[in-house]
């Protein structure tokens, strides 16, 4: 995620922020100046039920109690149940039923016979937290009547549960008959079954038979691996390989017959001729080392040495018989071995046959039996279930029954409190509403943020709300030592805003203060500003343009007269109407004699000359003007200021108004600088500014200035 997608992240999750907060300030706001709504429509609430229930005429209450009762636990005989993790939500439903109440009502009305025209009579029935006890009450305007009906309700719950018990036992009853008749007939079925497959299985299903041709496949195997072994074995081994094998499987070693001079081949048997091959071998061999012994001395035809060569060749001759008679034997054995692996293959086959009949036949019959098995168990089961079915129905007891009969009836009091109460509570509900539909209606702003969402013009100042003190019950100008510390800032504040807001050569010296309505505080704010600049050493002329209804020369105890009036309309000098005041560098021209037609006055060339000379003397000239949707004053003498500065007020200007009164005086080309908020409240979430009283503890001035006592009353 890039930087600028982070910043614009984080700017809207504040401004979400700014804005729930400023909800909650206007809510609180809301509160504060219609709290009276919502008493209002609490009592009115209130007394509108407890007119209503007045009107009812007297009710009595009859109470009565019911317990779910301990039961006998008979396993062979628990067949009727009830749901018991919604036992208790359940029966209370049941009890307040039309079937119950219904059958209450012909009860008593069998009961009390003229009796059959009173009022219905409300039932309630509630269940005692972490118990099983049920408390019913019944309401109704006449006390016999009432006690008597609460009495049957019980009465016929308990006997309609009981014949729905009985229902239900009967319905099951039958049911499991049937189901036993169906079971009978399959059981009998099934035996049949059993038999008949017994009957021609009988010498397949024993089970030393089955094991005995386990057993024997088993061998055949066995015997048939070794056979092709030995097969296998044969084919890879030579004559020589053969009979060296013989050799080690006989174990007997032919010892050196030196004394055996006649090499025929034994004739004992078959079984001999390994033993003869190697006696002949070893006899070859000693005849061959001789003969090269002594031919180290003897010429070759010397007789023992001839003697000795036919030896050799009789004895080789003899070898030569023996192997193959070896070859013969070995390709018999070979013969024979495959036709009993032949043999061997046919006989496992045919037991391999007879054993898959054999497991097929004692898994069928363990099914049978299985089957056969498990319709005996069910049936033997559903068979005592229905021998104890009666026997627990007559001595199963109920499980709820009467705990507490129902009560004498008696007036009930606590209806009309319950009643009002709940009226009180929709009143206060419609009063909320009442207050929301009023504040969607209200546009007055209560807060900074939602004055920077209603208007795009920026906002220079915000000025918190003072209480007013003294006589005159006006909020007292701002002065030396003063310890509203949080107020002189905030017109400090604007002093900075104004001072830095361009560059020294366009900055603004004829400002313009003005408002939308009256009673928005700019004759408070033009004078307080123009102390503040006047403070920081500029020379100030506050000059009172509302020729109708200005106060300033009250303000700062001057004449009124003479005064601008004087000057446009008579030509007098304007330097002889200004008058010093107490605060240094600050002067005043007040408002002089009424002039319904002020109007007209600033139009004149007078005005115009006046301004250009007084903003010559003075660093600053504040005008204080009417309201611009009082008169036409303000927008002719706007466009001739170089700023104008306009005043809203906190909770009571209208955003309609105020942006009516801007675009007019956008439409006479006037400068408008920005926006002063005034009243604002210093407790909202969105003021920030000069709050912290004790950072000005420490100064010794601090607790001087005026007193506050009552709320700014904002007089313009």
């Amino acid at each position: 995620m890039s930087d600028e997608a982070v910043v614009e992240s984080r700017h809207d999750r504040s401004h979400s922020r700014a804005q729930f907060h400023a909800r909650l300030s206007r809510y609180r706001s809301l509160l504060r100046r219609k709290w009276w709504v919502l008493v209002l429509g609490a009592i009115l609430g209130a007394a509108v039920e407890a007119i209503i229930t007045r009107s009812q005429g007297v009710s009595f209450s009859s109470v009565g109690r019911m317990i779910v009762s301990v039961k006998l636990n008979i396993a062979e005989g628990s067949v009727y149940t009830e749901e018991l993790s919604n036992f208790l939500g359940t029966q209370a439903s049941l009890m307040q039923s039309d079937a119950v109440i219904s059958r209450a009502k012909k009860r008593v009305a069998e009961q009390k016979p003229d009796s059959s025209g009173q009022q219905p009579v409300a039932l309630k029935v509630t269940v005692l937290p972490k118990t099983t006890i049920f408390v019913l009450q019944a309401t109704g305007g006449d006390p016999d009547y009432t006690k008597a009906f609460l009495q049957a309700v019980m009465e016929e719950y308990i006997a309609l549960k009981k014949e729905m018990r009985n229902e239900t036992s009967d319905t099951t009853l039958a049911g499991l008959t049937k189901e036993v008749e169906d079971l009978q007939k399959q059981l009998s079925e099934t035996d049949k079954d059993l038999v008949a497959f017994q009957s021609t299985n009988s010498l397949v299903l024993s089970q030393d038979q089955g094991n005995s041709a386990v057993n024997y496949v088993a061998a055949l195997y066995q015997r048939l691996a070794a056979q092709k072994s030995e097969y296998d074995l044969l084919q890879l081994l030579t004559v020589d390989q053969n009979l060296d094998r013989q050799q080690a499987a006989s174990g007997a070693m032919p010892g050196a017959n030196s004394g055996a001079t006649d090499p025929s081949p034994a004739t004992s048997g078959g079984d001999r001729t390994d033993t003869d091959y190697f006696r002949a071998k070893q006899r070859l061999m000693l005849l061959q080392a001789e003969q090269q012994e002594l031919g180290r001395y003897l010429r070759t035809n010397h007789p023992k040495m001839v003697a000795m060569s036919e030896d050799i060749g009789r004895w080789e001759q003899l070898l030569k018989i023996f192997r193959m008679q070896s070859a013969e034997q070995l390709e018999s054995r070979k013969a024979s071995l495959a036709l009993e692996i032949q043999n061997l293959e046919k006989d496992v086959k045919a037991w391999e046959r007879k054993l898959l009949d054999v497991q097929v036949a004692s898994a069928e019959y363990q099914r049978l039996k299985g089957n056969s098995q498990r319709i005996q168990a069910l049936y033997d089961r559903l068979l005592a279930t229905m021998q104890t079915l009666d026997v627990n129905k007559e001595i199963s007891p109920e499980s709820v029954t009467i705990m507490e009969p129902a009560t004498p009836a008696y007036r009930d009091q606590s209806g009309l409190a319950k009643k009002a109460r709940m009226g009180s509570l929709v009143g206060l509900g419609l009063g909320v509403l009442l207050l929301l539909f009023l504040d969607r209606l209200d546009d007055r702003m209560v807060s900074y943020t939602e004055l920077k969402e209603a208007f795009d013009e920026e906002v220079v100042g915000q000025v918190p709300r003072e209480r007013a003190h003294g006589p005159t019950r006006q909020v007292a100008l701002v002065g030396p030592s003063d310890g509203r510390h949080s107020f002189v800032e905030a017109y400090r504040n604007l002093r900075s805003s104004l001072l830095y807001m361009s560059g020294a050569e366009a900055r603004a010296k004829v400002l313009l203060v003005t408002s939308s309505v009256p009673n928005e505080g700019k004759s408070l704010t033009a004078a307080n500003l123009a102390i503040t600049m006047a403070g920081s050493g500029s020379r100030v002329l506050l000059v009172d343009a509302d020729s109708r209804k200005g106060a300033l020369h009250e303000r700062f105890q001057v004449p009124a007269k003479p005064g601008l009036t004087e000057v446009l309309s008579q030509g007098l000098n304007w330097e002889e109407v200004v008058q010093a005041t107490k605060t240094p560098n600050l002067f005043l021209m007040p408002q002089g004699a009424f002039s319904p037609n002020a109007s007209e006055l600033f139009l004149s060339g007078l005005t115009k000359s006046f301004l250009q000379g007084a903003a010559a003397k003075y660093d600053y000239v504040v005008l204080d003007t009417v309201p611009v949707m009082a008169a036409d004053d303000v927008t002719s003498l706007a466009p001739l200021a170089d700023g104008v500065l306009f005043v809203i007020r906190s909770e009571f200007t209208s955003a309609r108004v105020a942006r009516a009164a801007l675009n007019s005086l956008y439409q006479r080309q006037a400068q408008v600088l920005g926006l002063i908020f005034n009243s604002a409240r210093p407790n909202t979430e969105d003021y920030y500014y000069y709050r912290y009283r004790g950072y000005y503890k420490k100064y010794p001035e601090a607790g001087s200035g005026p007193k506050a006592e009552p709320e700014q009353a904002g007089k313009a």
